[in-house]
């Protein structure tokens, strides 16, 4: 009897939801990029409830952070496979993917980006109204060619139907897709349309600052916004803190400052060690 009443404690343990204060703990660790506590958070997590889908997406999570492309690929497909009609959890596993295609070789690319499109295409397809699934299907469709699926017909529709769901996130999603096109005379005016009616919009703010970086004008303005952008946390989808200092240091390059410039990037750096380009822009200064 006793052996019996352990396994149904067992099965019962299992089976509790994740306490939302440990949930909120991890997510806190990894927006502090304290990410070995993160992970360690996470493990426990899922020790203490294996069959939560919740603690094993955000152990998906930090190892994207982390860099580690099989790491999250493993535990982002174990939060799929336990809610398979989750959205968000598919568009985590297509953030997983992407990861392992950005570290593959040549010939494995085509493969991991075909697990990309249709993670993200099912991500959308359960929840039309996840704007990070959207805008992450948006950007593969820009990025992709024709044979994997790709195409600027396919990312101009789903900016659009962003822009139905949020207007000022729509305005942004047009601004990625211009920059993309070198169009920065029509992706300045979307930010701008933005910036005008929502001056602390933190996604509008990092995309001005990038726009400046990438066309070396209005730096000024554009270093202005970057740092107004590193006053606020992140919005889900956006680039983080890091890749603001980053691009607050290509701006201080552009203004000939090269201290200001790398200490930027060793702020980058210090939140994200593994941020390639950092890295490469700080050699550069060398």
């Amino acid at each position: 009897m006793r052996s019996l009443i352990l396994l149904l404690l067992t099965a019962a343990l299992a089976h509790a939801a994740v306490p939302t204060e440990k949930i909120e703990n991890v997510r806190g660790l990894l927006r502090d990029r304290n990410l070995d506590a993160a992970e360690s958070a996470a493990d426990a997590l899922i020790a203490a409830h294996p069959t939560e889908a919740e603690a094993h997406a955000l152990l998906g999570n930090v190892r994207v952070a982390k860099g580690d492309a099989d790491g999250a690929v493993k535990a982002c497909e174990k939060a799929a496979e336990l809610a398979p009609r989750n959205g968000e959890y598919q568009r985590q596993l297509g953030e997983a993917y992407s990861l392992a295609a950005q570290k593959a070789g040549m010939f494995s690319k085509m493969s991991w980006g075909k697990k990309v499109i249709a993670a993200y295409e099912k991500a959308v397809a359960l929840d039309p109204s996840n704007l990070a699934a959207r805008q992450s299907l948006m950007s593969f469709y820009q990025m992709a060619p024709g044979m994997m699926g790709g195409g600027a017909d396919k990312a101009h529709a789903q900016a659009a139907e962003i822009k139905k769901l949020d207007a000022a996130r729509g305005h942004v999603a047009y601004a990625i897709l211009y920059v993309g096109e070198k169009k920065y005379a029509e992706a300045l005016a979307e930010i701008e349309a933005v910036l005008q009616a929502t001056p602390d919009h933190y996604a509008a703010l990092f995309q001005y600052g990038r726009i400046s970086a990438l066309t070396g004008e209005r730096i000024d303005r554009g270093m202005d916004a970057l740092k107004k952008c590193l006053t606020f946390p992140p919005t889900p989808g956006a680039p983080g803190h890091d890749a603001a200092h980053w691009r607050l240091g290509n701006l201080w390059e552009k203004k000939g400052d090269k201290p200001a410039a790398s200490a930027a990037y060793q702020a980058a750096l210090a939140l994200n060690p593994g941020f390639q380009q950092a890295i490469d822009a700080l050699k550069k200064l060398d």
